[in-house]
């Protein structure tokens, strides 16, 4: 990489709350205007693959990403979560976009002025201490994009079958 190559381990990224937002918002509006466009009936439903999840669940799951790792590991708010009914959920998906824009605020303000080197609450099973995100709130943030930029493929890919079915 030549001379400007950091020291392996020194802090050398350094992103404002409003650029990292614009990737959040890059994502969630990807993934919302996916649901926007199947409508409640196509977004609801699972595509016809082992495994997979509709692309109504695949949002409610990033939303809960953002409140686990935005709320609970950077602000160290309490939170509740139930990760299993992510994976289940049906509705309207006027009211899942509403819930979308509600999550990215809570996130503006859970990363407000927060200290990126700063160590997240040790929630984390032990098997993880050395991951990244284990490490740094920092480290929690570039885990949150890396879930939201995978889910929405996931969600491309998703849309693309359910439109294929028909």
């Amino acid at each position: 990489m030549g001379d400007a190559e950091a020291p392996t381990g020194a802090l050398w990224l350094v992103v404002s709350e409003d650029d990292y937002l614009w990737y959040v918002d890059l994502a969630l509006d990807e993934m919302v205007a996916i649901v926007n466009g199947l409508g409640d009936s196509a977004a609801n439903r699972r595509p016809d693959l082992a495994g997979a999840n509709s692309p109504y669940a695949i949002l409610t799951h990033c939303l809960g990403v953002l409140e686990f790792w935005g709320g609970l590991m950077v602000a160290e708010r309490a939170i509740t979560r139930d990760r299993d009914a992510e994976f289940e959920s049906q509705g309207a998906v006027i009211d899942l976009a509403q819930r979308a824009a509600t999550a990215r605020r809570q996130l503006a303000a859970d990363i407000s002025g927060f200290d990126a080197s700063a160590a997240p609450p040790q929630v984390l099973p032990p098997e993880d201490a050395d991951l990244p995100y284990a490490k740094s709130k920092g480290g929690v943030l570039l885990h949150v994009l890396e879930e939201l930029l995978q889910h929405l493929g996931q969600m491309e890919l998703s849309r693309d079958v359910l439109l294929s079915e028909g």
